[in-house]
């Protein structure tokens, strides 16, 4: 139970801290410091995270990693399931505080939609945007897996070198598909999202479920390879 705490609160506090600041400052192509800032506010959410929660539950906080190391031998399929729903949850409350602040303090959210991902990017291509998502989570979950692998030799590290990774993905893929890498990050600001009015916000979120998922067991399977 510990660790599904860990989980969600982890998860909240990136969707809190990621989600908030694209909802701040914005991200299209015009404001590029928005691209810089939101990446940023991503990958230091899981540099805090993963030196404060873990230890406790290893800090996925994100369905797709907890995938890859399930499919590495890292978790069994019970934990599995409850670090996803976990996962799930802490988007949603993540989502929720910010709709509370958003809207009881009258700021205006920039994205339009609780940070959610699109396909404005790439046109409303869904292949596309598929494409991104299983490229950009593929090179963040074989970073995961190589860096807290018993071989690893990274020592205290490991935190910050998982949250550069995350801010280097974000940069390409801000202006493509918002990055996702992370369906329950997608997930939960698009459910919030279309219970406030904004029912296109969940027309597109299978692709940042199906991408990342993907990507992510691809990166399992590579990366066993490699190792073995």
């Amino acid at each position: 139970m510990k660790k599904l705490v860990a989980e969600f609160i982890g998860t909240m506090t990136l969707v809190i801290l990621g989600c908030g600041t694209a909802m701040l400052v914005g991200c299209d192509a015009v404001n590029g410091c928005g691209y810089i800032l939101t990446a940023f506010a991503f990958g230091l959410s899981i540099v805090a995270m993963a030196y404060s929660i873990g230890n406790i539950s290893g800090c996925h906080i994100n369905p797709a990693v907890s995938l890859g190391v399930l499919m590495s031998g890292g978790m069994d399929s019970k934990d599995f399931i409850g670090y996803v729903i976990a996962q799930v949850l802490g988007a949603l409350a993540g989502s929720i505080i910010l709709a509370a602040i958003f809207s009881l303090g009258g700021v205006t959210d920039m994205t339009g939609g609780f940070g959610t991902n699109g396909l404005g990017g790439v046109n409303g291509s869904a292949i596309a945007g598929l494409l991104v998502e299983i490229v950009l989570t593929f090179i963040f979950v074989m970073a995961i897996l190589g860096v807290t692998s018993s071989k690893a030799k990274h020592g205290s590290f490991g935190g910050l070198v998982i949250g550069l990774t995350l801010f280097g993905v974000h940069i390409l893929g801000i202006g493509l598909t918002g990055t996702s890498v992370n369906p329950a990050r997608s997930l939960g600001p698009a459910i919030v999202a279309a219970a406030t009015g904004n029912m296109a916000a969940l027309g597109c979120v299978w692709v940042f479920i199906v991408g990342p998922l993907v990507g992510a067991a691809l990166a399992a399977v590579v990366y066993k390879a490699l190792e073995d």
